[in-house]
């Protein structure tokens, strides 16, 4: 049975995040995706970039069975493997050995504002234990800068996500980078995305 999910903001920025990735993805290794989703970011990037392997996970059952049917659908079952049940606040995440032994960098897209804060707390400490010095996360979506959106459309996107859950919202980039400081990442980049997005790039120090 097909149980694909289809996120429309997916469509809209696979391209230009994986124009991201592409300037630091390197042609070996895995990568981890937190919090996939639908899926679609997921076989995309795959796809695109087919020398790695991208190891998606979400903590939600729905989600995950969409990615798997995303991965039968592309014809990928025989390089990308399934999605893991990853919780970021179930610490320690459980990470196969193979998958930690080749990781090259962590990714997540359009998170940690759907979260609490909490989430992105663990995400920065979880990180920092299973990547190496020189390895990267990448955040991707929208921020607050100096606590002020950048947008109108973002202040408004804002308040219907704190009327959905009062703990979500868009994060002030400064308390993310305070939040990597203490875990070992410093702020590499910080990439202006279509729709008033960033992609935010950090880097494991030898912390």
């Amino acid at each position: 049975m097909d149980k694909r999910l289809f996120f429309s903001a997916t469509q809209r920025n696979k391209y230009s995040i994986g124009n991201v990735l592409e300037r630091i993805i390197k042609k070996n290794g895995s990568i981890l995706e937190i919090g996939s989703g639908s899926g679609e970011h997921g076989v995309a990037f795959q796809k695109r970039f087919p020398e790695i392997i991208w190891q998606t996970s979400d903590p939600y059952l729905i989600h995950r069975k969409s990615i798997s049917s995303w991965i039968e659908y592309e014809a990928l079952s025989k390089k990308m493997p399934q999605p893991l049940n990853l919780d970021v606040e179930k610490i320690p995440w459980k990470i196969p050995f193979q998958l930690a032994n080749s990781l090259q960098g962590i990714v997540s897209i359009n998170m940690i504002h759907v979260a609490n804060w909490n989430c992105t707390i663990e995400l920065f400490r979880e990180s920092g234990k299973i990547l190496k010095e020189g390895q990267f996360l990448i955040l991707y979506g929208p921020f607050k800068i100096g606590n002020k959106h950048t947008s109108k459309s973002n202040c408004l996107f804002d308040s219907s996500l704190k009327m959905q859950n009062y703990l979500w919202g868009i994060r002030n980039l400064e308390n993310v980078s305070d939040e990597a400081k203490k875990n070992g990442f410093f702020q590499e980049d910080i990439i202006d995305m279509p729709a008033n997005n960033f992609s935010i790039i950090y880097r494991k120090t030898s912390y």
